[in-house]
């Protein structure tokens, strides 16, 4: 079974512009939620998909931009939660004459199956996105509206997703009820409606923010305009505490708030629970530990600076180390981040980090650190443990590839003393959860902190962990 968490846009143009060149730069601008495949759906054509980063192809963009003209479109970056990275699997998907891109994970797969099909779907030939589709167009074809068939689809489908649609006339998007994955609307001139996972790929259009997308909201845009109606009005949210720590762009909005600045302040909030004053440099893990430890150098004035640089020219650099399928990319992609031993020689080093989910990456940086000549080495997370795998969305879908992962112990203190020495670190600190909803500014019952806590009823499920082999294939 295919799972994704990725990113999702769609735009539609009122006065015809051809919205291709939109789409592609919007998909560029959401690299950072998929960096393992690509597409575009439009009307009457077969969806194109592609393998790899958007701008790898920039090649072939006046071809695309030619061949692919249309005024509606949807988009897709993938990054795979469980399931093979193969163009199969990439999206948009397109069943009969609706097309779908989702960003999110669907729980319930085996039982979403019995509604369409049962046994002729199995864990290789299908996807989470797909069940959700084929089961839409049959509701649809009974209510006779798409947003009446998501209002029964949601009693049926556990988990997160953030749906954009396309058919002949018109595009559609809908997020989950509880919004745990983010996606916003925006517009250009109030002549073409965006729906994109993220404000941040707004910017890069020139499209205007107009809010987030409302948990169990539904909008169609065609050329009457954009209309919306709410397919669930279920009060609690379970809003992704990762999308704010590490998996959004900085520059973006959601929930109201600037993902920076929240960043940021958790780096602040940090330095009042872990304040260390005998440190001669705070540092980050680049990039997304950036502006957390600019906040807890900030906080108790001590020296902040670039310990660490990223190779932007090798073939990885530019990506994302924990978003990589595979354990061999992600050592592969940290191997090029390197220290500046005239920074770092001799003193004591506090490192920012976003979060501590394998430890690959952390233990890998330590003994960068040390090599580099570090005296001794202080980390703290912006993230609390990660001790139970995420089933909506995140790729740690089992618990035996967690740095925390002990079958025999509960104490977190233990939890904690065995993942630092198993990283090399002098000290290490974790955030908790409260603190990092104090910092974000959203109140901790409308978070999601289920990799922490262990408590799945958000979802909605008592899940049975497996093994990454099991889930991933």
């Amino acid at each position: 079974m295919v799972n994704e968490n990725c990113g999702v846009v769609g735009i539609y143009s009122m006065n015809g512009t051809n919205v291709i060149p939109l789409i592609i730069d919007s998909l560029r601008a959401l690299q950072h939620r998929g960096q393992e495949a690509w597409g575009i759906a439009i009307p009457g054509k077969k969806p194109i998909k592609k393998l790899g980063l958007v701008s790898s192809y920039y090649s072939e963009f006046d071809k695309i931009i030619t061949e692919y003209s249309s005024h509606l479109a949807i988009g897709h970056v993938r990054y795979s939660t469980i399931g093979k990275n193969n163009i199969d699997n990439a999206q948009p998907l397109k069943i009969r004459d609706l097309c779908i891109a989702h960003n999110g994970t669907i729980s319930n797969t085996t039982e979403l199956s019995n509604f369409v099909g049962g046994c002729t779907f199995t864990p290789q030939n299908t996807s989470d996105t797909l069940l959700a589709a084929k089961r839409l167009l049959t509701l649809t074809k009974k209510t006779g509206k798409l947003s009446d068939a998501l209002s029964i689809l949601k009693n049926e489908m556990i988990g997160s997703y953030c749906f954009t649609f396309l058919d002949d006339t018109s595009i559609y998007a809908a997020r989950d009820p509880q919004g745990f994955r983010p996606l916003v609307v925006g517009h250009i001139n109030k002549k073409i409606y965006v729906i994109v996972s993220e404000s941040c790929a707004l910017s890069v259009i020139d499209a205007k923010l107009i809010r987030d997308v409302r948990p169990g909201e539904f909008i169609k845009v065609n050329n009457e305009g954009l209309k919306t109606e709410m397919f669930s009005t279920v009060k609690n949210k379970s809003h992704c505490s990762f999308e704010f720590t590490y998996f959004a762009h900085p520059s973006s909005k959601m929930e109201g708030n600037n993902i920076y600045l929240a960043r940021k302040n958790i780096g602040k909030l940090l330095a009042r629970k872990f304040p260390i004053y005998d440190s001669d440099l705070v540092i980050p893990v680049p990039d997304s530990a950036r502006p957390a430890a600019l906040g807890y150098a900030q906080e108790l004035n001590l020296q902040f600076d670039e310990g660490l640089l990223k190779d932007r020219y090798s073939k990885k650099g530019t990506l994302r180390s924990f978003i990589e399928p595979q354990e061999a990319d992600r050592i592969d992609i940290n191997k090029w981040i390197i220290p500046i031993k005239e920074i770092i020689q001799g003193k004591h080093i506090v490192i920012i980090d976003d979060s501590l989910v394998r430890g690959t990456s952390a233990k890998a940086i330590v003994n960068a650190l040390k090599k580099a000549g570090a005296s001794k080495i202080s980390m703290l997370i912006t993230y609390p443990p990660i001790i139970y795998p995420c089933y909506a969305g995140i790729d740690f879908p089992s618990q035996t590839e967690l740095a925390t992962f002990d079958v025999n112990i509960k104490n977190e203190k233990y939890i904690i003393e065995k993942v630092r020495k198993y990283i090399g670190a002098d000290f290490l600190g974790y955030n908790d959860s409260q603190n990092l909803a104090n910092a974000i500014g959203i109140p901790l019952n409308s978070m999601c902190f289920t990799c922490s806590t262990g408590n799945y009823d958000s979802l909605g499920i008592k899940p049975k962990f497996k093994t990454r082999i099991e889930m991933k294939g």
